[in-house]
This record gives C-alpha cells, sequence and structure tokens, in this order.
C-alpha cells in the first residue's frame, strides 16, 4: 500500500463519539506527504479518569479546542491537497467549500483513499459515532488494520501486538505512545513495512 491516511483518536470518556484529539499522516507513493494534528472539544464533554490516565489530556485542554466538524473539514481541505490535486492548485484555491454538496462530494472522493489504524475497528467506531452526532453524512470510508495485519505477519515471534511493540518490530521508535499524532505516525510506519 503506497497511498493511505493513517489515522488516530484519542477519547474523552467511554462513549465513541468523544474523540478529544486527532492525528493523522498522509502518505503518497510510499512516502509521508503530510501530517495533521488538532485537539477536539469531546462530545459528550467530560473525562473520564481512565482516559485521561491513557493520554493525559483533560477538559483544560480542550475547552477552547474546535469541535469535530470544523476540524475534520480542515482536514478534508489538506487531504483533498495531498491526494485529488494534480495540477499543483490547491483545492482551498478554488473555493471548494463554498457550499455543503461541494463537501459531501469532496468526502466522498476521499473515501476512494484507504485509512489506516492499529486497531481500527476502535478508530473507525469512533469517526462513525462523531459523524453521526454532527449529522454529517458518512461516506464508508475504508480501514485497513495495522493490528490484524501484524498478527498475520508476526503471529507469536512478538510477546503482543500492541502498537508501540509492532512499531519496534518495525523498526519505529515510537515516542510519546497515546499522542495520536505520535501514534498515526507509528501506524503509517507499521503499515509501510507490513501493508
Amino acid at each position: 500500500m503506497r497511498d493511505f491516511i493513517a489515522i488516530d483518536f484519542e477519547t474523552a470518556n467511554q462513549q465513541p463519539s468523544s474523540v478529544c484529539s486527532v492525528g493523522v499522516v498522509m502518505v503518497r507513493n510510499g512516502q509521508v506527504a503530510d501530517s495533521f494534528y488538532s485537539l477536539i472539544q469531546p462530545e459528550p464533554n467530560y473525562y473520564s479518569y481512565w482516559c485521561q490516565q491513557v493520554h493525559g489530556l483533560s477538559q483544560c485542554d480542550t475547552d477552547d479546542a474546535p469541535v469535530f466538524s470544523k476540524v475534520w473539514e480542515e482536514l478534508e481541505e489538506r487531504i483533498a491537497d495531498i491526494f485529488l490535486c494534480t495540477d499543483g492548485s490547491k483545492q482551498s484555491d478554488v473555493g471548494l467549500f463554498s457550499g455543503q454538496q461541494t463537501i459531501n462530494n469532496l468526502r466522498y472522493q476521499i473515501a476512494s483513499i484507504p485509512f489506516v489504524a492499529h486497531n481500527a475497528r476502535f478508530d473507525e467506531g469512533c469517526l462513525k459515532a462523531v459523524f453521526k452526532v454532527y449529522q454529517m453524512d458518512y461516506p464508508d470510508y475504508r480501514f485497513y488494520d495495522t493490528l490484524t495485519a501484524s498478527r498475520r505477519q508476526f503471529g507469536h515471534m512478538l510477546p503482543n501486538h500492541q502498537l508501540h511493540t509492532v512499531a519496534a518490530a518495525c523498526g519505529y521508535d515510537l515516542k510519546n505512545h497515546h499522542h495520536a499524532l505520535a501514534d498515526a505516525e507509528a501506524c503509517a510506519a507499521i503499515a509501510l513495512y507490513i501493508l
């Protein structure tokens, strides 16, 4: 796989719609072309103790953060600039976001690009849930799972198939685990190695 979008969400609580940060790495022709990170005001907007212990974010970190729909619109524009513009122009230069119909068309074009996540069931579930909360049309993004690929590739050679373990087996040193962008970068490295 040479063109894909590696994505990682962190959540504020046990609700899959409570995304509080997103990290994205865009890989084009086998090379990292761009990356994106944003804090997000979660919905519902409260933090569980356990989630805070995992990623270290709290309500004070996201009180002034944009809501998911705004973050996703910005991300879609970045994705379009990397994957959908072949003439060197930027989607934003041609007024792509001038209407809701155009946004929906772009969303469905982006759906042709594979998404990759480590434990994709979690990240895809978050994406579907938050789209539903914000009443956004979900275009059935295709997700590939590096966790499943790791189990197939490495089997019992690894003590577990957690992100940091698999990243190390693929020659990638994951620092700052559970930071959404750091995890997306590790996922991209794994995908380039085994997908």
